[in-house]
């Protein structure tokens, strides 16, 4: 049987919180990394994600990646599509969100869709389309800071339509709090006025079921995974979806085990001062980087004498202020480049030094590690802490993944991530 669901997620840890979601509900979903090829096989699952690595790359490359994972996707026979971006809804003035959407409108022959990146498990909310993180609103929170994406609007409806030429709606809390009929009744009220995009308040999570519920007839749908949690029950109701047991089954992968953590969010240095209290650690400097080209050995050196004896860590994580001085000094495109080039290399070396247990936190050093890597696809297994699931690779051998989005997970997330990944 085709997959029934088709995802296009713009970074890999996105992909894989998506994925996490829908395995959640019943759904058994692999997660392939990058477009595929044209002549590739169609996994047997009922979902599909396609994890790019588009979110900050130029408009233009992020609408051509986005295009051509849709056209596969189309081609194996998915009968509804989702666009995944980040829950804290990173992009800048220029996209990428809003020219993803449209292009991908445009291909599905849609004058409709919603934007809603809530995600009250993890603290994302929207109130008045308004985006909460936490207790803080957007342009309050940590984000503002983001070396690449600042957020400083937590106003959806502004954010989406400076991106975009479509009209740009909202959707109340006052809507979505009376049930699924109200949505989808505003939803159709939306389309006779000319269509658009409608941002969708969410504080809680029965509030995404009840906007999951009334999404049966959107060919796209765009978000963050939150809103995928009332996707399986529609699928059930229309015969399309059976109740599926372990769809979260995944083998042990024996192995030695490693930390790689390239994001810089305030979460992951949380979760490093935790971890490197109980374990050895190597923290890289970004400036060493540019100036020696050494640096990866000493690393693989210095890891290949501890891993025998237990996990190890490896950071190039730094707080705010510090990756600012070191962007002035080296430039922000230059500066991640480095870094996620030599986290690249040194998860190649662990690999080939027997690691086959490996955590990564980081959207843009998941990316990195996992093309490093050569892998093609991950099997979802069971969830680690909301939005992170452990993954298996599915290619000839094996290694077991965690892959982190910057700002997900509890202080002492590595340590439970390795205990929970087979």
């Amino acid at each position: 049987m085709a997959p029934i669901l088709g995802c296009i997620a713009d970074d890999f840890t996105g992909a894989t919180d998506l994925a996490n979601m829908l395995v959640r509900g019943g759904m058994r979903t692999v997660q392939l990394i990058g477009v595929p090829d044209e002549n590739k096989v169609v996994p047997e699952a009922d979902a599909i994600v396609v994890a790019l690595k588009s979110r900050t790359n130029p408009v233009e490359e992020a609408v051509a990646q986005s295009r051509a994972a849709l056209k596969w996707l189309e081609n194996a026979g998915c009968r509804q599509f989702f666009f995944k971006y980040c829950s804290t809804f990173d992009s800048t003035d220029e996209g990428n969100i809003g020219p993803v959407t449209d292009a991908l409108m445009a291909d599905l022959k849609t004058d409709f869709t919603i934007a809603c990146p809530a995600f009250p498990e993890t603290g994302r909310t929207i109130f008045k389309g308004h985006l909460f993180v936490g207790d803080q609103l957007l342009s309050d929170s940590p984000m503002r800071n983001h070396p690449l994406t600042p957020m400083t609007d937590s106003n959806l409806v502004s954010v989406l339509q400076r991106q975009t030429e479509k009209s740009v709606k909202l959707i109340q809390f006052a809507t979505v709090e009376a049930g699924s009929e109200a949505v989808s009744a505003e939803m159709s009220a939306l389309k006779a006025a000319g269509g658009g995009v409608a941002i969708v308040d969410a504080v809680l999570d029965r509030h995404l079921f009840s906007i999951g519920y009334s999404l049966v007839d959107l060919v796209l749908i765009t978000g963050g995974s939150g809103i995928a949690l009332g996707l399986p029950e529609n699928y059930r109701r229309q015969g399309l979806l059976n109740e599926t047991a372990g769809a979260d089954a995944i083998p042990a992968i024996p192995g030695h085990a490693a930390v790689l953590a390239g994001s810089c969010s305030v979460a992951t240095l949380g979760q490093i001062d935790r971890f490197k209290a109980d374990h050895p650690s190597f923290g890289i400097d970004p400036l060493r980087l540019a100036d020696d080209q050494n640096v990866v050995e000493e690393v693989l050196d210095w890891a290949r004498e501890k891993i025998p004896a237990g996990p190890v860590l490896v950071y190039a994580s730094q707080p705010s202020e510090t990756v600012r001085a070191i962007q002035e000094r080296l430039g922000r495109a230059e500066a991640g480049a480095l870094i996620e080039e030599a986290m690249a290399g040194i998860a190649k070396g662990l690999i080939a030094s027997g690691v086959r247990r490996l955590v990564v936190a980081g959207g843009e050093t998941s990316g990195a590690v996992v093309s490093a890597l050569d892998v093609s696809g991950l099997r979802i297994g069971a969830q680690i802490d909301p939005g992170v699931p452990a993954t298996v690779s599915l290619d000839d051998e094996p290694i077991a993944l965690a892959l982190k989005s910057g700002n997900f997970g509890g202080p002492d997330f590595f340590a439970k991530a390795l205990a929970a990944m087979p």
